[in-house]
């Protein structure tokens, strides 16, 4: 029993990358009168009859059930189903899990306490699958927009070693670093696009309404204007008659941008640029380096084997370069190498974060290890976030007041000359 428990949970993972088959309702008595209700995946309605002829119901009803959903549904600010919703979700449910309460139990508990209809309906749906008599790990599977493959290997894992309520606790813990590391990296991104969409925005609004109005009066006053102005006004009527032109080239600019980047040798080609570039560079290596060893170490800490491990870290590496740079580690281990040679032979990772990662493995303590980089890197991301906009803050403030401080001088330059051709 226990082997076959534990065959469905390795399996579970896989599961959710089969053909979604049509999810039906039943409803039916039994001979006692009792009405009985539930769910069914099937692939027409004359599957389910044969499904429930052998419960012996009676006047039974099935419908085929819309595949709308409201966690499918989603607009700016509504219906979506957030990290920190999945957090919350996850601590809770490893409290209840600790505490000896059925998993059947904890899902209705959980569910419908829940504010969130969008995750609600979600866990309602789980819960049914599990009273069906499938496993956590396979009925969390079939909602991949909510629980990734992350969760549902390390899920699968808590089952089949009987310790699912530490595995939720490692999972809660591990999701609230993962978004604090990203909250760093977007407050870094923060600032510079501000001021800069601020510049643009003022660049274009003096060029378009204001540069008019002053070259018309100086144009009154007559006499040549002096290079500056001249080419600000230039600049200015070039950009009202081309102005539509700009922005469709801007909009396709963006459209090209993303297809190239969709693309799979694009992706990698941007992905190098940026892990390379002189300013941003070094950030991301440390966010990839921070995010690749907390999961590599939690799936490790919670008996994932390497190779499925390397797999599902992979998937979630952020960055095309580090994927492929996983994915070879993954393939050499599988030869029979150890991690360090080609974690080495990528060039991604630092000197130090493989030679330490090698000490991990001699010692039998690679989860406790790759956990101890991850602190370190997540410090050194809060260093070179703060060094980061430090340096830009002047910049982009130099930046803004030259454009700004620019056009007053070009603007009045020819009101000095005329006040000086009256003296």
């Amino acid at each position: 029993m226990a082997t076959a428990q534990a065959a469905t949970a390795k399996s579970a993972p896989k599961a959710s990358a089969a053909p979604k088959l049509p999810v039906w309702t039943w409803e039916g008595k039994t001979k006692t009168g009792e009405t009985r209700r539930g769910e069914v995946e099937a692939p027409d309605e004359a599957a389910v009859q044969q499904r429930l002829r052998a419960m012996a119901l009676a006047n039974v009803k099935i419908k085929k059930k819309s595949t709308f959903t409201l966690a499918n549904f989603k607009l700016p600010g509504l219906g979506g189903i957030g990290q920190k919703d999945l957090v919350i979700f996850t601590r809770q449910f490893a409290t209840m899990i600790d505490a000896g309460l059925p998993l059947v139990q904890c899902l209705d508990i959980l569910g419908t306490q829940l504010d969130n209809l969008a995750f609600r309906e979600v866990l309602m749906r789980v819960k049914n699958k599990v009273e069906s008599g499938s496993t956590l790990a396979d009925a969390l599977g079939d909602h991949p927009k909510v629980f990734d493959t992350l969760y549902v290997q390390l899920v699968a894992a808590g089952e089949i070693g009987g310790i699912l309520d530490t595995i939720l606790n490692r999972l809660a813990q591990y999701i609230e670093k993962n978004e604090k590391l990203k909250a760093k990296v977007k407050g870094a991104m923060v600032y510079p696009s501000v001021v800069l969409v601020v510049a643009v925005g003022v660049t274009i609004v003096l060029l378009l309404f204001v540069t008019p109005t002053f070259e018309k009066m100086f144009k009154d006053f007559g006499g040549a204007m002096p290079a500056p102005t001249q080419f600000i006004i230039d600049v200015s009527k070039w950009l009202q008659a081309y102005i539509l032109y700009l922005g469709g080239a801007i909009v396709g600019a963006i459209f090209a941008f993303r297809a190239w980047i969709g693309w799979p040798r694009g992706r990698i080609q941007w992905d190098n640029i940026v892990i390379r570039s002189p300013i941003f560079g070094q950030l991301v290596r440390k966010v990839a380096v921070a995010r690749f060893t907390r999961t590599l170490g939690t799936m490790i800490s919670s008996g994932v084997p390497i190779l499925d491990a390397l797999e599902v870290v992979a998937k979630t590496a952020g960055n095309a370069v580090v994927e492929k740079a996983i994915r070879y580690t993954k393939e050499k281990i599988s030869e029979g190498k150890t991690i360090v040679q080609p974690l080495a032979e990528t060039k991604v990772f630092p000197p130090m974060v493989v030679q330490m990662i090698g000490v991990g493995e001699a010692t039998g303590a690679m989860d406790q290890m790759l956990t101890k980089i991850a602190d370190f890197y997540d410090d050194e991301v809060d260093a070179a976030v703060a060094a980061l906009t430090s340096l830009i803050e002047p910049v982009m403030m130099v930046f803004l007041g030259g454009v700004v401080g620019g056009f007053l001088i070009a603007m009045y330059l020819p009101i000095f000359s005329i006040a000086g051709a009256i003296k």
